[in-house]
């Protein structure tokens, strides 16, 4: 129970960084850029890609086999392309998709980023779980790091949509919530059955390899941005992997 706890208020604080990005709705005078929102978002996506190969899909390897590793990774990005399909949601320049509902724009942005941030949660809440704490934190930090820009790129978006200050703040604070709770399910998962833990690393890996390839590349491309999106991909993914191998 300790461990459940520990790993959910882990997922909590990791989660919370969200919040850093919303702080510059208050201060911004004009709206985001298409070049600054494809940059934050490539820096996310490579944090999250060091994230899912050094902290999550690696570790499930050298605790189990090949076999158990790719039925987690298929698994988990089958799981995420399942929820996308069956849950209505917009992206800010992707646009709908999912089932054609009757919901409020604002509504459909909300569900497009609980889908987004579980399996991040998933990951700080599984990984906790290891026995190398060192490796734990190391993720927990590079999710909340990432975590700061995917913030405001909700943020600012929602700012230039017309929504006010506060609000932007309140749809970013949403968003971090859901992290606690995928959280809570991944290491409730690894703690009741031990054994998951491989296929759990790997099914959590599949789930952030999903967002990263079907949603966060494409929505950074998505303005003709896409070599800046590249670059700062390549930054994230190098800052996580050195946050996995700094010794300390």
């Amino acid at each position: 129970m300790e461990m459940i706890l520990k790993a959910t208020l882990i997922s909590f604080l990791s989660g919370m960084a969200t919040m850093l990005g919303a702080i510059p709705v208050f201060f911004l005078k004009k709206k985001l850029s298409h070049k600054s929102y494809s940059a934050m978002l490539g820096i996310s996506a490579g944090i999250m890609l060091g994230a899912t190969f050094f902290s999550l899909i690696l570790q499930s390897l050298e605790m189990s086999d090949i076999y158990t590793v790719c039925s987690g990774v298929i698994l988990g990005a089958l799981f995420i392309e399942f929820i996308s399909r069956v849950i209505p949601h917009e992206h800010f320049f992707k646009g709908k998709e999912g089932p054609d509902v009757n919901l409020k724009r604002i509504f459909l942005f909300m569900l497009a980023i609980t889908i987004h941030n579980f399996p991040e949660g998933m990951s700080v809440g599984v990984g906790w779980a290891l026995d190398d704490k060192i490796k734990s934190i190391s993720l927990a930090t590079g999710i909340g790091i990432q975590n700061i820009p995917e913030g405001s790129s909700i943020a600012l978006p929602l700012l230039a949509l017309g929504y006010s200050k506060w609000y932007c703040v309140f749809i970013t604070f949403l968003s971090a919530i859901v992290e606690p709770v995928g959280g809570f399910i991944g290491i409730s998962l690894v703690t009741v059955f031990s054994k998951l833990l491989p296929f759990v690393l790997a099914f959590a890996g599949g789930c952030m390899l999903y967002v990263i390839s079907g949603e966060m590349i494409p929505e950074s491309h998505e303005k003709g941005f896409g070599k800046i999106a590249t670059w700062w991909l390549i930054a994230g993914f190098v800052i996580m992997m050195f946050l996995d191998n700094f010794k300390f």
